[in-house]
């Protein structure tokens, strides 16, 4: 082969091999992005004013958070697992709880048919278009929701879609904790 050759094939075998070695990190036993720590946890949600989405008219900003135990889910409808986690959330509304939403970098007439066609779980929703709000929260990736105390102060951060199986072991007994 001539060096002209080999160079592109060395370079594409060491991005395998780095691909390779990121894959064993994150597989089974490896880090697990939904155990990282939140620097958020126990502080105010960071202010906001965020516009409503297509066809309702309230956005959302940092003062409606304020007075009782609610939640925070950032989501966006062309995010798998927040399709698969909307059922938990329409079960949560109907129960009581005060689900606020973030949708995030999604296009506007998407977001509309989403929750048309699969039921709106919130009180209200702001449009984070540029997903500076997402940045701001910490947000890891979609869907994320956040426990937010009686004073606007986060106090648990759930990263991924919550399951059938979490609602009744981690999310009911912490709303629980945190209603008092």
């Amino acid at each position: 082969m001539k060096p002209i050759t080999i160079i592109p094939i060395a370079i594409f075998a060491a991005l395998v091999v780095i691909f390779g070695l990121y894959l064993w990190q994150v597989g089974p036993g490896g880090k697990d992005i939904s155990q990282l720590p939140s620097a958020m946890i126990d502080k105010p949600v960071p202010q906001f004013k965020l516009p409503p989405i297509l066809g309702r008219k309230d956005g959302l900003t940092t003062s409606d958070l304020k007075g009782k135990v609610s939640l925070i889910n950032v989501w966006a409808s062309w995010c798998p697992p927040c399709r698969a986690e909307h059922p938990i959330l329409m079960t949560l509304a109907r129960d009581g709880v005060t689900i606020f939403g973030i949708n995030i970098r999604d296009k506007p007439k998407n977001a509309k048919r989403f929750l048309d066609l699969l039921g709106n779980p919130y009180a209200r929703i702001g449009a984070d278009t540029k997903g500076r709000v997402s940045i701001d929260l910490g947000v890891y990736g979609y869907p994320e929701t956040f426990f937010i105390d009686a004073k606007g102060r986060i106090r648990y951060r759930h990263v991924g879609s919550i399951s059938p199986g979490q609602l009744d072991s981690i999310i009911r007994p912490l709303l629980k904790e945190l209603e008092g």
